[in-house]
Parts: structure tokens; sequence; C-alpha cells
């Protein structure tokens, strides 16, 4: 049986196997759980996935090793204004920028993988396809960065997959819908490490500050429940999503938001400070930001528009939709410098 329940607060817990392994009316209870999350948060936790401890516990471990390495040797692997691929810095990016707000930087340092696997053909190398198909950047220790990451990537790209064939039942499409917009996504996947607090914050200065994502679906992995995601409820209360250990937290971004047209939400949320006894607590996230092919077409879903609700948004592509998100973050972060 499908269930969703909530944990600890008012986030949707779904177990998705019933969808994966059930007959079509378990898959219906699976998608129709999923549904109501989508419209009444845009967040909810989902297990069942069928992704291996071992997995988890190797992308963990892998990139716990690199954030651990001098700055120096980290350094070597930063990204580059041509290459969003390799090191981001501690407090070099400011989330919050993307919706023109002025905060301190965030408290978080990075390392940026895009798609692997990736094969040399015209789609994926030409000039349309090289800037989201950019060469991955690894870094030489450790030497397990590589295979953990790659193999995270390709569990993710299939639970990603499943999530897209539940959305589709979800919205009262057929179930493979989405499968010929997302056979050639241009997903990016971003390891977050959040270092201990050392010293008093700025006013404001979180370890990610308040967002929207860009794509169709994010799926967080997370290590501990020291700090965390925060969303922003339809009440303006800021909701601290709980730590399930081995389980994705999945929110909606506002590519989906507008593909649905405004039927499913793409929410507010910020990764908030620990408690004051748990400054001394790290926390490692793997996040997959899921976006569909760049060519892909974007235009409100046959299912969500009809009398009285009109489309609300212009036709579009997956790539020229998360191009537009990047130049106005690009332009807020240079009036703010």
């Amino acid at each position: 049986m499908a269930s969703a329940a909530h944990v600890q607060s008012s986030i949707p817990l779904v177990d998705i196997a019933p969808f994966l392994a059930g007959d079509r009316a378990d898959q219906q209870r699976v998608a129709a759980a999923v549904d109501q999350a989508c419209r009444d948060l845009g967040f909810l936790i989902i297990t069942g996935h069928g992704v291996h401890r071992e997995t988890l516990s190797n992308v963990q471990r892998a990139f716990r090793g690199f954030f651990a390495l001098p700055e120096s040797d980290k350094h070597r692997y930063a990204v580059t204004p041509d290459r969003y691929r390799g090191y981001v810095p501690c407090a070099a990016e400011t989330f919050a920028q993307s919706l023109g707000r002025e905060t301190p930087p965030d408290l978080r340092e990075s390392y940026v993988v895009g798609p692997v696997d990736t094969p040399s053909d015209e789609y994926h190398r030409g000039p349309q396809g090289s800037r989201y198909f950019t060469p991955n950047l690894w870094p030489a220790e450790p030497a397990t960065v590589r295979p953990a990451a790659a193999e995270f990537y390709r569990e993710l790209e299939r639970v990603a997959g499943t999530m897209m064939r539940i959305f589709a039942l979800g919205l009262g499409l057929p179930e493979q819908f989405f499968a010929d917009k997302i056979d050639r996504h241009i997903t990016i996947l971003g390891v977050m490490y959040y270092p201990p607090v050392a010293r008093q914050p700025e006013a404001g200065q979180l370890r990610s500050g308040e967002h929207t994502d860009y794509g169709s679906l994010t799926m967080v992995y997370t290590d501990t429940d020291a700090g965390g995601i925060e969303v922003l409820t339809p009440e303006r209360r800021w909701l601290r999503v709980p730590y399930v250990p081995d389980a994705f937290i999945v929110n909606l971004g506002d590519l989906m938001a507008e593909w649905t047209n405004d039927r499913w939400v793409s929410t507010l949320h910020r990764v908030g400070l620990p408690e004051p006894h748990e400054l001394h607590r790290d926390r490692l996230s793997v996040i997959f930001f899921h976006q569909p092919n760049y060519d892909a077409v974007i235009e409100c879903l046959p299912t969500c528009s009809g009398a009285g609700n009109p489309p609300r948004y212009s036709r579009t592509t997956s790539g020229a939709h998360r191009e537009a998100k990047i130049e106005k973050h690009r332009a807020a972060q240079s009036s703010a410098a």
C-alpha cells in the first residue's frame, strides 16, 4: 500500500516502492499522494527508492575526503566563468541573490558535477548542446570521488525517471508522457558541504539563503539532522524538513510549477544554521537538480488549464528557461557587487 504520512511536521512522507512493485491501483495511490504534496507544499520525503545504502555511503565518504583537503588543493579544481564544473569555495555564492535579495554570503562550499556517460555526438557536443554537457572536472584525490559520484548520478537519474512517471500519473497524463523530454536531460549534481560554524555569523547569514530551484524536481540526500532545509509554508512560517536516514527530500523547481500552470508549487526554502549547542556539527548534502532535455518544449500541460484557468506562461524550452534564471541571478550578483 502507498502511504503518505507526516513526519514530525507537515512534510509528507511517501513510500514509492508500491509504484515500482505494485499493481495499477498501488501506482495510482502513490501518484495521488505525490500530487497532493506537490499541490500543498511542493516538498515531500520519499523512501522505497531502491538506492543501496552503500551507494549513499560511498558518495558521502568520498566527498567528505575531498572537502577535508587543504584549500590550495581544492582550488586547483575551482569552477571558471566558462565551465560550471568543479569546486566552489566557502562563502563564494549567495543563493538569496537569485531573488534580488542582498544577504551575507552563504556558509557552504560545494562541488559541481554535470551529466556522466555523455555521448560524443552533435546533440551533446555541438554548438547548442556543448554548454550543457561540459566535461566534468574530477579531482585526483580522493580517487574514489569520480566513481562514487558517477554511480550516485546514475542511480538518481533512475529515481528521477521514476518520479517523472509518478508525476505524469498524478497529473492525469500517460505514465510515459515525460519520457522523451528527459532522456537527454541536463541535470547538475551539487555536493554541498556546510562546515561547523566557527564564529558568530553575520546578521541574516545562513548556510544557504532563501531561494527556489530552477528545474523540474530536486532530490536531496543528507547525512545529519544538524541544521537543514527549512520550507516557507503557505502560512508564511519556516518549517524544518525532518531528517529521515537513507531517504531523499524531493522538491519542485520553477520549471515544474510553470509547466503545471501553478497547479503545483515551487516553494521558497533555505538551509538554516544548527541550534546553538550544535554549531560544531557539519553537514553534507548531495543534491540532484533535475532538468529536462535542453530542447524539451515547456508549455502548459494539457491537464492543467481549462475554462477560467488559461495558461499563465509563455511557451519556452528547458534550456532557455534555465538560461533565463541563471542570467537573472548573475545580474543580481553584479548589481550587489
